[in-house]
């Protein structure tokens, strides 16, 4: 399983907004790759933020 799938996985399964830290330690990912992976959900529209610093899937 990749990065951005895992990632997503997480934020659904939480069902509220995550920050980067709360999904690293969900995932086990590195802190540098779910940034990664949440730099490029924003760029594709997937992810929204409701909240600063904190992000939900769309």
């Amino acid at each position: 399983m990749d990065s951005v799938t895992t990632v997503l996985e997480a934020m659904n399964k939480a069902g509220k907004p995550l920050s980067a830290g709360e999904i690293t330690e969900l995932t086990g990912l590195d802190r540098k790759e779910v940034d990664k992976v949440m730099k490029q959900l924003k760029k594709e529209d997937k992810i929204v933020s409701p909240k600063r610093c904190y992000w939900e899937p769309k």
